[in-house]
């Protein structure tokens, strides 16, 4: 059997290259994919190549425009997913992201800082906000929330991103005890470099960026290696798992 027939998953930021790969092996596994995202052309794209990607294994895939710090747009999104497919089983907050605006504390700008935490943090804090009572009627499931590296280790020239993310790790652990009498399992990947599109850019402009992935014990990650996480952390095989925040990082945590 596949590995999450019969569920209904909620991808924020689906739009993404870790989203977009997420979006198809979840489909892959059998399960009802809502892609979430600001940007209707990536997300809708993401949506049909997961929707092909089911064939006729009983998963599907559609497409919902989403603004993740926007409470109407939250409560939309997680509506739609409820009443398309009749629940919710998993809630993937992926949207997020560092720019190259970000900086040391010293010399980042306010607005910068206050964008990741917008993004990152309350973000993430609105989407279980509205997405886990809808898993608690559900029977229960699984809150995979998208932590980093910089919240495990020093990474210099990223304290916005720091900041947000380390909220995204401490904020995952409280829900875990929170929840768990709803039978809701919350947990964070930690990723470190990853190569969507948009990373690659960002290598190309920062000489620090560059010389954290020569770190990396088995080069940079690609989206698949986060996305092949994702399907453990929303499947019954992580039943006993909740409260962790798990690095898929190619060792430069430890390194």
């Amino acid at each position: 059997m596949m590995r999450l027939t019969g569920k209904v998953a909620l991808l924020t930021g689906g739009g993404g290259g870790i989203g977009g790969a997420t979006a198809v092996r979840f489909a892959e596994e059998g399960a009802r994919v809502v892609v979430g995202d600001i940007n209707r052309e990536l997300g809708a794209e993401v949506a049909a190549k997961a929707k092909e990607a089911a064939g006729n294994n009983g998963g599907d895939a559609i497409f919902v425009e989403l603004d993740v710090t926007e409470h109407d747009s939250v409560r939309n999104v997680v509506d739609t997913a409820v009443d398309r497919y009749g629940g919710l089983h998993v809630l993937y907050n992926l949207a997020g992201g560092s720019t190259p605006e970000d900086g040391s504390v010293t010399e980042v700008s306010d607005e910068e800082f206050w964008r990741c935490i917008k993004l990152d943090l309350f973000g993430t804090f609105l989407c279980c906000k509205y997405g886990i009572p809808a898993i608690e009627k559900s029977g229960g499931g699984s809150v995979i929330n998208m932590s980093s590296n910089v919240a495990l280790m020093a990474v210099l020239g990223r304290d916005s991103y720091t900041a947000a993310k380390g909220g995204v790790a401490a904020l995952t652990r409280s829900l875990a005890v929170q929840y768990a009498p709803g039978r809701v399992r919350v947990n964070a990947i930690a990723p470190s470099i990853t190569l969507s599109e948009r990373v690659k850019k960002f290598l190309e402009i920062s000489p620090d960026l560059q010389s954290l992935a020569d770190q990396h014990l088995l080069g940079p990650g690609q989206p698949i290696h986060v996305a092949n996480m994702a399907v453990y952390l929303a499947s019954d095989e992580s039943e006993i798992t909740t409260g962790q925040v798990i690095s898929v990082d190619s060792g430069v945590t430890i390194y």
